[in-house]
């Protein structure tokens, strides 16, 4: 079953489940651990632990999903712009197929998509269901006291999360 989902189906699903579709949340928790990681990508094996003092974007996609593939460029985009600024971006690559468990296919994504930030290969969904996660994409953000304190399902609304990256970022930990 493809999990992603429209915006509008998003949300009422994250609503009906306590969490904000989309924008700030209003108990934010500690952010799981990257729990399960069968290869890191473009960096070598991080916690979020030691991104403390960092503000992360968690990005959960698949290279075959087309609500993914349209988020990307936006998540480059930040990564670009704020990485200098204290913005860690981390992709949750998490399959949705068996071919894309593939570290080989996913590597020919990263390339074609010309991905240059840290990304985490999810094969038995172990990170995903640690964020108790349901979509493809899906945005976390983490502020820089590790907690998750905004999200996003799907695509769209990429203004309020850019804002939300600055507002983080403009907070001193």
């Amino acid at each position: 079953m493809f999990l992603t989902r429209t915006a509008a189906a998003a949300a009422a699903l994250a609503l009906a489940s306590g969490l904000a579709a989309a924008g700030p949340l209003k108990n934010p928790a500690a952010a799981p651990e990257f729990t399960g990681i069968e290869k890191w990508l473009n960096s070598e094996p991080l916690t979020v632990q030691q991104l403390r003092g960092k503000v992360v974007l968690v990005d959960f996609w698949t290279y075959t999903c087309i609500n993914c593939i349209n988020v990307l460029p936006h998540v480059k985009s930040w990564y670009e712009k704020y990485k200098d600024q204290g913005l860690v971006v981390v992709g949750v690559h998490t399959p949705e197929f068996p071919f894309e468990r593939s570290t080989a296919n996913v590597q020919t994504a990263i390339k074609r998509f010309d991905i240059r930030y840290p990304v985490a290969q999810d094969n038995r969904y172990a990170t995903w269901s640690a964020y108790r996660n349901q979509y493809w994409p899906a945005l976390y953000l983490i502020d820089r006291n590790g907690k998750v304190v905004y999200t996003h399902f799907g695509e769209g609304q990429y203004g309020q999360t850019e804002a939300a990256i600055q507002a983080l970022l403009a907070q001193k930990g």
